[in-house]
């Protein structure tokens, strides 16, 4: 059971309250002005902990920064290097200035929701998302270390601003052929990237030995990523790995390719021999794929687009949800969906007419009655 005791102070009698905590240590809080005051605080301490929702008041005094740092930490070691550079970012810049240096008790629900709304002002709905969400993973572990009772983060609601989605660009047969035939030496992983959909990473990373030629598959199950300058080799973004169909003609120009190649050679190196990197057409003058469209006069897009025009070419083809997402390595169906809801809008419009052929067929066929006696079955 706990106790309060009066002690004095130059400013005049003030009460203390002892305590114990759940682990069987004990823990105290001066300062009450009033006995009523001290009293009905150890009453509350005393209801949460038998009810298990204790929150020490101690431990909610830990910083943010000292909670954020150990949290940092974790997903280091659990997050893929590309994930985790956008993460880390997010609390050095934007999290750790703003709230280091408060305690997870002082943390209210209005001051939440008022820097959600400044940052809506100052970056895209990406990065405001994604930093309202450093903060408020953070303070679920404040939760559950019983430093707190209730995350401010997730209790009531929060504005957050909603990301516009960005219009697919996809390419058609012919253009794929344009494209790739201005991109000189890359025309090869430029035919390879718009008819299997695969990563850039995963493009990087693939070795002679991924080319399955008898089942005319690539066997994706490494992906190079560039992270601050680092290459970081680990598995696909799913964590799977993944067998991709590849149409003949590219299997022939792989096969020509590769030809006198060591099975664990890169299919597509940069110059020094290591994983390419990325270009963009923001690189200017500097980027192959920049010049390749405009040579081939085809609109502004990314290397991203050509894994958007190879789902596009497999719906074409007359692949279903399912298949496409085995192809690409999305986690589910749903997710392909969701991505690629406008590719399969002319499905919904297939389904009607092909109903209606078939209600109009089935109205205007003349009606089949059963032969007499059972039809000779012996009925």
């Amino acid at each position: 059971m706990g106790s309060v005791q009066s002690y004095m102070t130059t400013a005049g009698k003030r009460y203390l309250v002892r305590y114990k905590k759940p682990d069987g240590t004990h823990g105290g809080k001066r300062g009450f002005v009033r006995k009523r005051d001290a009293e009905l605080w150890l009453a509350e301490i005393e209801t949460a902990r038998v009810k298990g929702g204790f929150v020490d008041p101690q431990a909610a005094r830990i910083k943010v920064d000292d909670l954020g740092t150990i949290w940092l930490e974790s997903k280091r070691h659990s997050m893929k290097p590309s994930s985790f550079a956008p993460v880390e970012t997010a609390w050095r810049l934007r999290v750790q200035p703003k709230w280091g240096a408060w305690s997870v008790a002082d943390i209210l629900h209005s001051d939440v929701r008022a820097w959600v709304t400044d940052l809506s002002q100052e970056v895209g709905a990406t990065v405001t998302i994604r930093t309202y969400g450093v903060l408020a993973s953070i303070l679920d572990d404040a939760v559950y270390d019983g430093r707190i009772a209730i995350n401010p983060a997730r209790k009531g609601r929060i504005a957050l601003p909603r990301k516009t989605k960005r219009r697919h660009s996809y390419l058609t047969h012919a253009q794929v052929r344009q494209l790739a035939d201005a991109s000189g030496q890359h025309r090869l992983l430029v035919l390879v990237l718009a008819y299997t959909g695969i990563r850039w990473g995963e493009m990087a990373a693939l070795r002679v030995e991924d080319i399955d030629f008898a089942r005319g598959r690539l066997h994706i199950s490494r992906n190079a990523v560039e992270v601050h300058g680092k290459f970081h080799v680990g598995t696909p973004k799913s964590h799977d790995s993944r067998a991709v169909p590849v149409p003949r003609f590219i299997l022939d120009e792989l096969a020509r390719a590769v030809a006198g190649r060591r099975r664990d050679a890169l299919i597509f190196p940069a110059p020094d021999g290591g994983f390419m990197r990325r270009t963009r057409a923001s690189d200017g003058s500097k980027s192959w794929f920049k010049t390749a469209l405009r040579e081939a006069a085809l609109p502004l897009m990314t290397l991203h687009d050509l894994r958007h025009t190879a789902a596009s070419l497999a719906v074409q083809s007359g692949a279903n949800v399912k298949t496409i997402q085995r192809m690409l390595g999305h986690t589910s169906a749903a997710m392909t969906l969701d991505v690629y809801s406008d590719l399969f809008d002319d499905d919904l419009d297939n389904v009607a007419t092909a109903l209606d052929r078939a209600a109009h067929a089935s109205a205007t066929a003349p009606t089949q009655l059963p032969p007499p006696n059972g039809g000779g079955l012996g009925l």
